[in-house]
């Protein structure tokens, strides 16, 4: 099956052989984009292409491990050696080590008791890696006719929610996630402003509460609809926002 309807446009997603990720590639690639998938695991990031280009999708994968730089250098070259630019970027990989998502009675570790080593992986993956990603792929995104740069956030890195007693996360809180959620959400405005007399845009996406391996079975989203707010904020038309925090559509406080 052949996808006829190309939009020319090319976007590379990080951690896309499941869950969020893999439903961004989905809805961006029926919209004709060709997706790239970047994956740690390079045969199921290439399982994960194939079941898309059967869907008609125009799909390759990458491997890729967003904590190796060198990782960061493949992925430049691939992409400048092939396309010469990059019209969207997706920064979806993320981990989440505070507490087994799957198990409704765990709850994340306070953050007086929270190991360093805990709060640096989490940084390291969700934060460092993705600025040092984003840093390196800049000049191939600036070459697109129109940009579109998606950082996946979380509304619980809201601090905004996080300090409201009446909010629906304020009783939820995983310190090294939220701060590094939260983190993410400042580069994503510190970025914006730097490229607002561009033609990039850059912004914060809230997938949802999805029932993926992090999100876990009693979240109130399916998998199929995780990947939505991610493919609008990457198909923003020029008069969209910039710099800004969304989840389908609707402003989420910082």
């Amino acid at each position: 099956m052949k996808n006829e309807k190309s939009n020319g446009k090319v976007a590379f997603i990080t951690g896309a052989n499941r869950g969020l990720g893999f439903e961004t590639a989905r809805e961006l690639g029926k919209i004709g984009t060709r997706v790239i998938i970047g994956s740690r695991d390079a045969k199921r990031g290439e399982a994960a292409a194939v079941k898309l280009r059967e869907q008609g999708i125009t799909a390759e994968s990458l491997g890729f491990d967003i904590r190796n730089t060198r990782d960061h250098q493949k992925a430049y070259d691939y992409l400048a050696e092939k396309y010469d630019r990059l019209d969207i970027l997706v920064n979806n990989a993320g981990v989440w080590k505070e507490s087994d998502t799957s198990s409704p009675t765990s709850v994340p570790t306070p953050p007086s008791a929270l190991s360093p080593e805990i709060l640096h992986e989490t940084f390291d993956t969700n934060f460092f890696a993705t600025v040092a990603l984003t840093q390196k792929l800049l000049p191939l995104v600036r070459k697109a006719p129109a940009g579109r740069i998606v950082n996946v956030s979380s509304i619980l890195g809201s601090l905004t929610l996080q300090a409201d007693p009446a909010s629906p996360v304020y009783s939820y809180k995983a310190f090294a996630y939220d701060a590094s959620k939260a983190a993410l959400n400042a580069f994503t405005v510190h970025l914006a402003h730097e490229l607002r007399d561009t033609k990039i845009k850059v912004n914060s996406a809230h997938p949802g509460w999805v029932k993926t391996d992090m999100g876990g079975p009693n979240a109130t989203m399916e998998v199929s609809e995780g990947g939505k707010t991610s493919a609008q904020l990457a198909t923003l038309l020029d008069d969209g926002p910039n710099g800004g925090f969304f989840h389908l559509g609707q402003a989420v406080p910082w």
